[in-house]
């Protein structure tokens, strides 16, 4: 893995990707659970002084895209033009996505590189011509094996149902081009011992070695029955099976075969984020087909869980498809990107429920966090006319503060930039959020405001710059997590004119004390999460 500490930044460039999406529909709370924790993965790094390249993007191959697109009347790239165009990109700015590149597999940057990349296999004899015929889910684009299958009921009695999407599979017989995965066994399982971090959590790497070790079947690469992908350059009645189609976007967003040197310098990512169901294609199939090609590896693949409503895997196919602005209209879009990722341990699976998100709202992020930033601006206002005072007076109380701090950004930068731990660096910054509130409780300004000595006055400006610094620290380490609601408050502190942006605030310096100048002009603004009108459920 290329380095993802901050001790060369000018050197470093940080490559994460999540998985390029199917548009047979729009997008739901699944696709935009991967999307929202890549951001926040990405913005991070950023704020660490890293280079950072995050990709996202679409896949638009395949056989469940053009059934789809017939089904509607109209062409394959008519439909995922409109589907992109109208759905996903707005998603993505909707929720404050910050991806530096979006890539199609319709795109020629993409489909030429896949159609080189295909034939230097097919010329190193990695590739071979011979017929398969299995259970194969359109859903999936993938055969199963039948041990994988489900027995049918009521409307499918009888019949072999696909584990994820619940439907029967198909039966294909195909006279297909297969690459030698089975050749591959020994050097992924050499590869996933001697890099125990490969594919996390660990979980998910039990999961794939025990896969391996059963033995690898040569994957089919090319199908015949439709023709809707990229062509198999020596043979025109094959299109290139659509998941070597787009496991291969993430060297060609790259630069793979096209620009050299930003290929070199950013393959292979440091972080492929994916949902568990796809974790064979990129643990298995993708450092496989790198192998043969004598490409690095990625450094590190993480499988996260599935979102569920009612016990079933969030899909269109189960019914159980949320969408976004669902959720983002009642509750906005920062405690959104907050919402999933604090509620849930990255990784597992995790149930959403309209109930516990507004509980989690209104308890931490409108009382808590909320109500503090309010509250130390109202009294800076007050008792200062909106100036930030000189602390002077600093004792225990703030020395503790101060050593909750340096520990809280320790945490945070550990456990979101490094382990992923997307939960335990949110909770370590609302520990800290929780900590100055009770200090504040503790001193009690307001009581200490009515001693108007000299000693008296220094006191309450040192409990005052305290929570603002305090408040300083907490914009920067949020701000991957909630830009919108990081920014005002920073714009509330003064900041902006006297350290310079937000998001130019390095993380693993925001314990760093006395930062925000005596003197700044402090406001208070309309609230940062306003109360809720939960009359409006959805």
């Amino acid at each position: 893995m290329k380095p993802s500490e901050c001790e060369s930044s000018s050197a470093n460039l940080f490559y994460v990707t999540t998985p390029i999406f199917y548009v047979n529909d729009t997008p739901h709370l699944g696709h935009a659970y991967t999307t929202v924790a890549g951001d926040v993965l990405s913005r991070w790094h950023r704020q660490r002084g890293e280079r950072v390249l995050y990709l996202t993007g679409t896949d638009e191959h395949g056989q469940k895209i053009m059934r789809a697109a017939e089904s509607k009347g109209v062409t394959p790239q008519e439909w995922c033009d409109t589907l992109v165009n109208e759905s996903w990109k707005p998603l993505w700015q909707h929720l404050e996505i910050a991806n530096d590149d979006f890539i199609r597999t319709t795109q020629a940057r993409h489909t030429v590189r896949v159609q080189e990349f295909v034939q230097d296999l097919y010329d190193k004899e990695q590739i071979y011509k011979g017929s398969y015929e299995g259970p194969y889910c359109v859903g999936c684009e993938e055969y199963k094996l039948p041990g994988e299958l489900l027995d049918g009921g009521a409307e499918f009695a009888g019949q072999k149902l696909c584990p994820v999407h619940k439907r029967p599979v198909e039966i294909l017989s195909e006279d297909n081009y297969f690459f030698k995965l089975s050749e591959f066994g020994g050097k992924l399982l050499a590869h996933y011992e001697a890099n125990p971090d490969f594919i996390q959590p660990e979980s998910a790497r039990n999961e794939v070695v025990n896969f391996v070790r059963q033995g690898l079947q040569d994957l089919s690469i090319s199908r015949s029955t439709f023709n809707w992908g990229i062509t198999v350059p020596w043979d025109e009645k094959h299109v290139i099976y659509v998941w070597v189609d787009a496991l291969l976007n993430y060297a060609t967003a790259a630069g793979y075969n096209e620009d050299p040197e930003k290929f070199e310098a950013t393959f292979p990512a440091d972080v492929h984020l994916v949902g568990k169901d796809i974790l064979r294609f990129h643990a298995v199939i993708w450092p496989a087909m790198l192998m043969a090609q004598g490409l690095p590896l990625p450094g590190r693949i993480f499988g996260h869980g599935w979102l569920m409503v009612g016990g079933e895997k969030m899909s269109k196919s189960n019914l159980t498809g949320i969408k976004p602005q669902d959720l983002t209209s009642h509750f906005g879009v920062d405690a959104y990107r907050w919402y999933f990722l604090r509620a849930i341990t990255f990784g597992q699976d995790g149930s959403f429920s309209w109930e516990d998100f507004s509980a989690r709202y209104t308890s931490e992020l409108a009382n808590d966090y909320g109500n503090l930033a309010s509250r130390v601006a109202a009294m800076i206002g007050k008792y200062f006319d909106g100036t930030l005072p000189a602390a002077t007076a600093d004792g225990a109380a703030e020395k503790a503060i101060h050593d909750s701090l340096l520990k809280a950004v320790a945490t945070a930068d550990s456990r979101m930039g490094d382990k992923l731990d997307f939960q335990g660096g949110i909770l370590a910054v609302f520990d800290f959020i929780k900590q100055v509130n009770g200090y504040i409780s503790e001193q009690e300004p307001w009581n200490v405001a009515k001693d108007k000595s000299e000693e008296g006055t220094a006191r309450l400006a040192t409990i005052l710059y305290t929570a603002a610094e305090s408040l300083r620290a907490v914009a920067v380490l949020l701000n991957a997590v909630m830009p919108e609601s990081s920014q005002k408050l920073w714009d509330s502190l003064g900041a902006e004119a006297s350290l310079g942006a937000l998001a130019d605030q390095h993380v693993q310096e925001a314990a760093t004390w006395g930062q925000l100048p005596t003197g700044a002009t402090v406001t208070k603004g309309a609230a940062l999460f306003p109360r809720l009108d939960d009359s409006a459920q959805a």
